[in-house]
């Protein structure tokens, strides 16, 4: 049961942190007198709402450049535009930036003015996600805490320039162009607080390298990966969702034990090409198994626990958590084996 709660105060806190963050900072901060030695000065182009003084609305206006940004601002919403070009300029007195949306509009890597991003110093969150980037731009704040590139060309990552984000939780990446060689042993070095790693939709055909210790959430959907490496997870001791589905994994590109790992609650692996289940720890609570190769279940072999402990109540703490296993777009024909249910004494739904 503590699991269980830990488990969604966790997903509960990795939704909402940026949310909940923003709220605090903005209620914290709106203090009529703070705000007494400010103008309210608002950029014809865009909005300010009277109500949320320290944000600025310019999203959805057809604008090809950033407009001049008032010093109180610390939210910017820029999204849905035509900017090619981030320029020093309009930050020149925008020094108490938190927050940067610019997703969806033309930015290029030789758009970005040299060191501007950098001189943001207060800046936490940076959304460059739906633009025209080859590269992840440098350098960056350090005290960036999500940056999201989702949806470029990137296929470079410039040496050493995630290498002072030590703040940073969140980095996506996910439907670029990087390929395996773009990931070398030292390409995430410094990120010592990261969470979520985003990589899918990528060209990747070998497991990332030196992903980050404290990495909980890895995502490598829609890749070509076909073996996972021998011990690959100790490296990764607090990995708790694991995404590899739409790869290229088969029975022998999976180490015996490779997904044997106590900290993997939630493990999916649909639309590969295993024909049977592979060994899973005790603790793990989801299984995303559909559309594989697979043609039965045997609930014995798969239990992480003998049949024999599974069956008696007095080794509840030894029982196996899983709750819900997908094996739909298999080869399974129903009915469930009994032996799944003796053993996963907790399951709430099994789709076949």
């Amino acid at each position: 049961m503590t699991l269980k709660v830990c488990t969604s105060l966790l997903l509960l806190f990795l939704v909402n942190s940026v949310w909940t963050r923003t709220v605090r900072q903005v209620y914290d901060e709106l203090d009529p007198e703070h705000w007494s030695h400010y103008t309210f000065e608002c950029p014809r182009e865009c909005f300010c709402p009277p109500s949320f003084p320290n944000a600025l609305y310019c999203d959805n206006k057809g604008l090809t450049e950033i407009p001049a940004i008032p010093a109180r601002i610390w939210y910017l919403y820029l999204q849905n535009n035509l900017i090619e070009t981030v320029s020093e300029k309009p930050f020149v007195n925008a020094t108490h930036l938190r927050w940067i949306n610019l997703n969806k509009n033309k930015i290029t890597n030789s758009g970005i003015e040299s060191g501007v991003l950098s001189k943001l110093k207060r800046l936490l969150y940076l959304f460059l996600e739906d633009n025209e980037l080859e590269e992840v731009p440098a350098p960056l704040p350090v005290g960036l805490e999500q940056l999201r590139l989702a949806r470029n060309k990137i296929s470079r990552i410039p040496e050493g320039v995630f290498s002072n984000l030590e703040n940073l939780t969140m980095l996506d990446l996910h439907q670029n162009s990087l390929l395996d060689s773009a990931l070398q042993s030292d390409t995430f070095q410094g990120l010592n607080n990261l969470m979520q790693l985003n990589i899918a939709k990528n060209s990747l055909k070998k497991m990332p390298l030196s992903i980050p210790a404290n990495t909980l959430q890895l995502f490598l959907d829609n890749n070509s990966i076909e073996v996972i490496p021998e011990n690959y997870f100790s490296a990764i001791p607090k990995v708790t969702f694991l995404r590899l589905n739409y790869n290229k994994l088969s029975d022998d590109g999976i180490p015996p034990n490779g997904f044997n790992v106590s900290s993997i609650l939630d493990l999916q692996l649909s639309h590969n090409q295993l024909t049977k289940i592979p060994p899973i720890n005790a603790h793990l609570e989801h299984l995303h198994l559909d559309h594989n190769r697979i043609k039965s279940v045997n609930g014995t072999q798969i239990c992480p626990v003998s049949i024999a402990v599974a069956e008696d109540y007095g080794f509840y703490g030894n029982i196996p958590r899983l709750r819900y296993l997908r094996l739909d777009g298999n080869e399974i024909q129903p009915p469930i084996p009994l032996d799944i249910m003796i053993c996963f004494r907790l399951l709430q739904a099994v789709v076949i």
